[in-house]
């Protein structure tokens, strides 16, 4: 997996990650406001057929395009992964507090149970190791006698940022950290 470039709108807004690639096209497009961030990386191209010099294109790790937010009018969420939910509860079990480990098998719980009318959105679903969610089974937390430790919430789209990239620069994610909620479970 390669790094991504964080894309910012004029306003440096970030909205999305972008591939290297897709960041050379702009950048060679003429496309970007300014760059960011303390890491470069160079592109080579090919030879100028009249100086005989080699092409070149450098990149940072957070680009600000020109123009607008393509997304600002749509409601800032993130879609309902296992991966994401599993990131966002860091991999902990929300009613016993076992952390996802080896030999620790976790499952997406939802807490008001599809087959009574809950919902499959950020609100109404929690990480629990399997073993809490087959003794919950298809009841609420408080007919099974059970209580959360921590209280499930929507991600912002800065949080959405976080979990949906892996490897993440240090650059790109001392900017994401700085606009998380203060509710946020993913502050360091």
């Amino acid at each position: 997996m390669e790094a991504l470039i964080l894309t910012l709108d004029a306003s440096g807004y970030p909205y999305c990650w972008m591939s290297w690639q897709d960041a050379v096209c702009h950048q060679v497009a003429n496309r970007v406001s300014r760059q960011l961030g303390g890491y470069e990386f160079t592109f080579k191209g090919g030879l100028c057929r009249r100086t005989g010099e080699q092409s070149t294109v450098t990149i940072t790790s957070i680009m600000a395009l020109r123009g607008n937010n393509p997304f600002a009018w749509r409601k800032a969420s993130i879609p309902l992964t296992n991966l994401a939910l599993f990131r966002r509860d860091r991999h902990m079990c929300a009613y016993c507090g076992k952390q996802g480990e080896k030999g620790l098998h976790l499952t997406k719980d939802h807490i008001i149970p599809l087959s009574r009318g809950g919902q499959n959105d950020w609100n109404n679903c929690t990480t629990a190791c399997s073993r809490c969610n087959h003794r919950k089974n298809d009841k609420t937390p408080e007919e099974a006698g059970m209580q959360l430790l921590f209280v499930p919430y929507t991600p912002s789209l800065h949080e959405g940022l976080l979990l949906a990239n892996r490897l993440i620069l240090a650059d790109q994610m001392e900017m994401l950290q700085s606009m998380l909620p203060k509710h946020s479970r993913l502050h360091q």
